[in-house]
């Protein structure tokens, strides 16, 4: 009847729509822990489950000399057999000195400058091998330096970096 002063209760959800909504919910939830779970980076040892020795500095840095010499020596060797000419092996042979110059020390040689790398003080080998060997060699019209000479340097380079 209109006009009564009764109170009517709030409209009530059955209990099937309460639980299909914590189902819902209990999906994502453990949806998003799978995603989490699935696409976290692990180390190699983790994955076997066992636990592997760490390198030490000097190992890795002994290693990473090694590697770059036998870039060196591949450049070289592609040289003498012809599959690379003087003034891309010469180019080939800086781009391999400046990338473990990066790698061992963090120094940004492959985009510096000849300039810039003397402005910052590093190690008198580059400097040379830069000089005498890559940067004539790449940017002068004349004939490019001997690619052996250059192999050389990068070698000492390699060697004697700290």
């Amino acid at each position: 009847m209109p006009g009564s002063d009764e109170l009517y209760p709030p409209a009530q959800y059955g209990w099937g729509w309460v639980l299909l909504a914590f189902g819902i919910l209990a999906l994502l939830i453990v949806g998003a822990w799978l995603v989490v779970a699935l696409t976290k980076q692990r180390r190699p040892a983790d994955r076997l489950g066992i636990e592997q020795p760490q390198l030490l500095t000097g190992d890795v840095l002994s290693q990473l000399r090694v590697e770059y010499l036998d870039r060196v020596q591949q450049i070289e060797t592609d040289y003498r057999e012809k599959r690379l000419s003087p003034r891309n092996a010469n180019l080939e042979l800086s781009r391999v000195v400046r990338t473990f110059v990066n790698e061992y020390s963090g120094l940004e040689a492959p985009v510096l400058a000849l300039d810039d790398l003397v402005s910052r003080g590093v190690h008198p080998a580059l400097i040379d091998a830069m000089r005498r060997h890559y940067y004539p060699s790449i940017f002068r019209q004349g004939p490019p330096i001997d690619p052996l000479a250059g192999a050389e340097a990068a070698r000492t380079v390699v060697r004697s970096w700290h």
